[in-house]
């Protein structure tokens, strides 16, 4: 049997453990620490110097200090020191000093960017997929100058939006 879950390496209790509190009391920090997480910052190497409890931070690649071994972990500070939830696909933790969330993607994390099929407001689809490229205006018998002005420039702001092609 295996000592930790495979997601957030909660502690397990063994069949026959003496002090199962200690397990169980762990497993509830780790939990307090990695549901609805919010970290002060991502890609933080050094440890901060104080830290209060309940503070968490996205640990950056090249850790130092107490926190080395656990680049891109969720660090988080305890009354009993740091604790770490591993970094594991579909983590989410809001990010207090960028005002974004970040998604763990399985090997980095992912700041600030939002995914999803369409946007509905009301329930009214308001964006969908990115549509082709729209011909600029041309041709015709009589060419009116304000009017291919404002479509030019209508067509140039959905392809700065993206949602068109240029």
């Amino acid at each position: 049997m295996t000592e930790t879950t495979s997601r957030l390496a909660l502690p397990l209790i063994m069949a026959g453990q003496a002090q199962k509190e200690i397990t169980h009391n762990e497993a509830l920090a780790l939990i307090d620490l990695g549901v609805g997480a919010a970290a002060q910052q991502a890609g933080l190497n050094t440890p901060p110097v104080a830290p209060a409890p309940g503070q968490c931070w996205i640990v950056g690649d090249a850790p130092t200090g107490s926190w080395t071994g656990q680049a891109r972990a969720l660090a988080g500070w305890t009354d009993a020191g740091w604790r770490f939830v591993p970094a594991s696909a579909g983590l989410t933790v809001w990010l207090v000093d960028q005002q974004l969330w970040a998604v763990c993607d399985g090997s980095a994390w992912v700041v600030g960017d939002q995914r999803c099929a369409r946007v509905l407001i009301g329930g009214q689809a308001v964006l969908g997929a990115r549509q082709p490229a729209v011909a600029a205006p041309t041709g015709g018998t009589v060419v009116d100058a304000e009017a291919r002005a404002a479509i030019t420039a209508l067509t140039a702001r959905l392809v700065a939006h993206g949602l068109i092609a240029a």
